[in-house]
C-alpha cells in the first residue's frame, strides 16, 4: 500500500523482522510523485534514530531520495525483549527486513542504499557484500576491526569491564536477564567506550530532554573484540564510500583504511577530527556534502 502524502516530511513505519519482533522508523519522502531511490539508515552502538539521523535523513531527502530509519530490535521505539540486547547477527537480521520493507513500497524504483555508522557502518559492510542488489554504501566513521578497538581500549578499563562481560555470558546460558553495562563512560571506568572525548561526543548527540539508556548487555564486548566487518570490504560489488575520520578514538583510521582499500568499487573521504565530530557542525557538513556527492554520481536521481 501506498504510504499517504499529508504534506508532512516523516512518517512513522513499522515492519518485521526475525522472530516476528516490529523495528519501528521513519520514512522521508520527496515531495514528488515520481518513485526513487532509497536511503536506509541506522545507528551504531547502541544509539537510537533520534541521535542525529534525522539531520542525514533530512538532507537526503531534500537532495531528491527517500529514507527509511530505523531502530534495531531491543533498543529505541523498536520491539525485542530483553532490552539493550546488543546482538551482532539480530542487528543484521533487521538490515535485510528494513532493505525489504524499502523495496516493497510503491514510492521507491527499486534502488536501495545502505548508510550506517559506526557500529552501524561495520553492518553495512557485511550486508552490502551479503545482499544482492545494493545500489551502493555508505559506511561512516565504521567500526571494521575489533582487534584495533580492542586495542585502543585502556587495559584498566577492560579489567573492570570482564567480570560483567562473563557475567552476562553466564547469564544468557541460564535464560536470565542480561548484566549491563554502560556504553559511554568516562576513562578508566567499566563502560564499552571510554575514550576522553565520548562522554561529551556520544552523549550530545542524544535530545534534551529525551529518555536514553546508556547500556548494554555486557556480552557484546567480548564480540567486539573478535568482530572484523571490515573484512567484507573485498566482497562488496557495488559503490562504497568510507568515511573515515582521522583523529577517530572509538574505531580507529589506521585499521579502516586497510580494509576500506580493498574494496574493489570504494572511494575513501578522510576527515581531520573525531569519531563523534562528523555528526555535529561542520564535520557534518562536510560528510553530508560528500556523502549526497557520491549519491548523485552513483544513485542519479531519475
Amino acid at each position: 500500500m501506498p504510504i499517504q502524502r499529508d504534506g508532512s516530511a516523516r512518517k512513522d513505519i513499522a515492519f518485521t523482522s526475525g522472530g516476528g519482533d516490529t523495528c519501528r522508523g521513519w520514512l522521508y519522502l520527496p515531495d514528488t510523485d515520481e518513485r526513487r531511490p532509497i536511503v536506509v539508515l541506522a545507528h551504531g552502538l547502541g544509539a537510537v534514530k533520534e541521535m542525529r539521523l534525522d539531520a542525514y535523513a533530512e538532507r537526503f531527502r531534500a537532495a531528491g531520495y527517500a529514507c527509511l530509519v530505523f531502530d534495531y530490535r531491543h533498543f529505541g521505539a523498536s520491539d525485542g525483549e530483553p532490552r539493550q540486547l546488543l546482538d551482532i547477527e539480530r542487528q543484521r537480521t533487521d538490515w535485510t527486513a528494513a532493505v525489504a520493507f524499502a523495496r516493497s513500497l510503491p514510492e521507491v524504483d527499486g534502488r536501495v542504499v545502505l548508510w550506517g555508522s559506526s557500529f552501524g557502518g561495520g553492518h553495512v559492510i557485511v550486508m552490502g557484500a551479503r545482499l544482492p542488489g545494493i545500489a551502493a554504501v555508505i559506511s561512516q566513521c565504521p567500526f571494521t576491526d575489533g582487534l584495533a578497538s580492542a586495542m585502543a581500549t585502556s587495559p584498566v578499563t577492560t579489567a573492570k569491564l570482564l567480570p560483567a562481560m562473563l557475567a552476562d555470558l553466564a547469564a544468557a546460558a541460564r535464560g536470565k536477564p542480561p548484566v549491563l553495562v554502560p556504553l559511554a563512560g568516562p576513562p578508566g571506568t567499566a563502560a564499552l567506550m571510554t575514550a576522553p572525548d565520548v562522554v561529551p561526543g556520544y552523549l550530545r548527540l542524544v535530545p534534551e530532554g529525551m529518555a536514553f539508556r546508556n547500556e548494554a548487555s555486557g556480552r557484546i564486548g567480548l564480540r567486539i573484540a573478535t568482530a572484523s566487518p571490515g573484512r567484507s570490504a573485498r566482497k562488496v560489488p557495488c559503490p562504497i564510500l568510507f568515511c573515515v575520520c582521522d583523529d577517530d578514538t572509538v574505531a580507529p583510521a589506521r585499521a579502516t583504511l586497510r580494509h576500506a582499500r580493498k574494496a574493489p568499487r570504494g572511494e575513501i573521504k578522510r576527515y581531520p577530527f573525531g569519531h563523534f565530530d562528523i555528526y555535529v557542525g561542520g564535520g557534518f557538513e562536510r560528510a553530508v556534502r560528500d556523502q549526497i556527492d557520491f549519491l548523485n554520481r552513483h544513485v542519479p536521481i531519475g
